[in-house]
């Protein structure tokens, strides 16, 4: 590992291990940031398009699904070609992708992703042709066409190329228009479902709390699992559900944090959750350092002996171990102890790491550890 990008993870770890050490205060975060309304939803949506206009850095005639599209879009013109008459240079065969947002309306514009599908070298400067968009029922939602940003560029000159950006990728901003909606439905029956990005019992039940409190009707909301809240829209929103919905993404909740901790072996970071329990334990750590040098020495003869000069090597080792830190940690103890502990004894990424997973080991590690 080079060593600016060591300093750069050590750095990375002692500031989370310095966060970490701070007194552990709950999160409040409102209804909206952790949960997501059931019906309320992007649609993926997908078509097959043809760049042209490009400099000479088109598909090759070996995209035989080119030829044929460049053949099939030029019968439609009234002109007929022959597929082996077609010469390909500024043309490229691409794949057109984006996301209908929740709501759209026909009329509206979203931005559109081409990729290319042959062996094109540069999009840079090429427009797409008129290109139906489909979801995953078949039908069309969506029309993409227009100039494309690459976002980069390709200089050439004497067999030496300076390249920026991934050139066979771009953008259409505002390159879609929607032609149909996709119809959204949120209400159903008088009831709203919101589920949770991260499904937990506990949280769902501080939702479901908060939000009978906020509007002094128990019941009103109701945990269907882990993963789901089910709450009615009460008579006085009946006819205005978007301004119910809004009061309750509002509302503040404590989300429940469950004890995990994970490790990156690859990039030495390591992070703890604050509710991470550690049963009593005594760590005791220590490093051998062994350190091998060699010193070459030249062997003079002495005068009028007939002897060589030669040169010998001198291997010097030395081994040096410092005494071993010892931890101790009482019943109840939690992250702020160890992380005090090790911030203590200078830690390193990889002593953090083998220290933890030696604590999992021993069975004193009260939480779920992760290594990627």
């Amino acid at each position: 590992m080079k060593k600016g990008r060591y300093v750069s993870i050590l750095l990375l770890v002692t500031l989370l291990v310095t966060a970490l050490a701070l007194p552990m205060q709950a999160a409040v975060v409102r209804v909206k940031d952790i949960t997501k309304i059931q019906g309320v939803r992007d649609n993926q949506l997908i078509g097959y398009g043809i760049i042209v206009g490009l400099q000479g850095t088109g598909d090759s005639n070996k995209a035989t699904f080119t030829v044929q599209s460049i053949a099939s879009m030029l019968k439609n013109f009234g002109v007929t070609v022959s597929p082996g008459e077609i010469k390909l240079k500024n043309v490229a065969a691409v794949m057109v992708t984006t996301e209908l947002p929740p709501f759209a309306k026909s009329g509206d514009t979203i931005d559109v992703t081409v990729s290319s599908m042959g062996d094109a070298k540069n999009l840079q400067g090429g427009t797409l042709l008129f290109t139906p968009l489909k979801a995953a029922n078949g039908q069309v939602y969506a029309v993409a066409q227009g100039p494309l940003s690459i976002g980069g560029f390709s200089a050439s000159q004497n067999n030496n190329t300076v390249q920026k950006n991934h050139l066979t990728v771009g953008r259409i901003p505002n390159g879609a228009t929607v032609e149909q909606a996709v119809p959204t439905a949120f209400d159903a029956g008088g009831y709203i479902t919101w589920s949770l990005n991260q499904a937990d019992f506990t949280t769902a039940s501080r939702i479901v709390n908060q939000i009978n409190y906020r509007f002094g009707v128990p019941g009103l909301a109701e945990a269907v699992d882990g993963g789901t809240v089910r709450v009615k829209v009460p008579a006085a929103y009946r006819n205005n559900p978007v301004q119910f919905i809004s009061i309750v993404e509002n509302i503040n909740v404590v989300p429940d944090v469950a004890a995990k901790i994970v490790i990156n072996e690859r990039t030495g970071t390591v992070i703890m959750g604050g509710e991470v329990k550690i049963s009593p334990i005594a760590i005791s750590h220590g490093s051998l350092q062994v350190k091998i040098t060699e010193s070459q020495f030249v062997s003079q003869p002495q005068p009028f002996s007939n002897g060589k000069t030669r040169t010998t090597t001198s291997t010097d080792v030395e081994v040096n171990e410092p005494k071993a830190t010892n931890m101790m940690f009482p019943a109840g103890a939690n992250v702020k102890d160890l992380v005090d502990a090790l911030n203590a004894v200078g830690a390193s990424p990889q002593d953090i790491i083998a220290i933890v997973q030696a604590i999992k080991q021993a069975g004193a590690l009260q939480a779920e550890l992760e290594i990627m």
